[in-house]
């Protein structure tokens, strides 16, 4: 199932009818959806609403219960978030797992090695990715040495280094301050196409969403309740209610 980097499945990552039990919770029910490459999609609901845990089905650190995961047409559901992530999908993660006793450059690095670059060329691609994402500067300083806005930055540039044709972000713009978000926004609108991929977005920045995202999916205790663009979503009652509520109260004042 495994393909090398260069002969990757180039059609669109589909959730068909996925649900995920834990315990007798259904955490996810029948959700499906479609990423294609060159859009952005953001995956928005309530905390517990099953966000997160379906970026764990598609990446294979969770098994779906029932339905399946598949690009082009090649269903990928059960693999190893390893192997996976060796078909281009990648991830990050709402705790950020930077390796603080390595520098920026070499955290990166190791990305780009896990990618199946050799040792030489990897550096060469994490020092492309960081001056990309404009933390160059940074390279020889050590993870553990950063504040957390620039950690966030890191973790990105890591993804990013393993050159995925589908990039799922898992709150992102969490804990960040106001001009940290604005320059996370400026770098993400640049991936789809500088990076020829289709990247999916969790967040509760909803500016930060609502600015940056082609389609909105909404999620509420773990089923579909909306999904179409931006503008069509905020306007749905059901989402109202579940949660924009006092954003679109604060942005029709505005």
């Amino acid at each position: 199932m495994t393909q090398p980097a260069g002969k990757r499945k180039e059609g669109a990552l589909v959730v068909e009818g996925v649900s995920k039990d834990f315990v007798g919770v259904r955490a996810l029910d029948d959700v499906s959806l479609k990423l294609e490459k060159g859009e952005i999609l953001g995956l928005i609901g309530p905390n517990g609403s099953g966000k997160t845990t379906l970026i764990n089905v598609v990446t294979g650190f969770l098994k779906p219960t029932a339905g399946r995961i598949m690009i082009d047409g090649v269903d990928i559901s059960g693999l190893s978030p390893h192997r996976i992530a060796r078909l281009g999908v990648a991830r990050t993660f709402q705790t950020i797992r930077l390796f603080l006793g390595l520098t920026v450059l070499e955290n990166v690095e190791v990305a780009a090695v896990s990618a199946g670059l050799p040792r030489h060329k990897a550096r060469q691609r994490a020092f492309e990715v960081l001056d990309r994402l404009g933390a160059a500067h940074q390279a020889d300083l050590l993870a553990g040495t950063l504040p957390y806005g620039q950690e966030r930055r890191v973790e990105i540039a890591r993804v990013v280094a393993l050159n995925p044709t589908f990039l799922l972000l898992d709150e992102p713009a969490a804990g960040l301050n106001e001009a940290e978000s604005e320059y996370l926004l400026q770098i993400l609108v640049t991936f789809p196409e500088e990076l020829r991929c289709g990247m999916l977005i969790v967040d509760h920045d909803m500016r930060l969403i609502m600015r940056l995202c082609n389609r909105l999916h909404v999620l509420n205790y773990g089923r579909t309740i909306c999904e179409g663009v931006s503008e069509e979503v905020r306007k749905n009652p059901a989402v109202m209610q579940a949660y924009l509520g006092s954003f679109t109260q604060e942005s029709s004042r505005a």
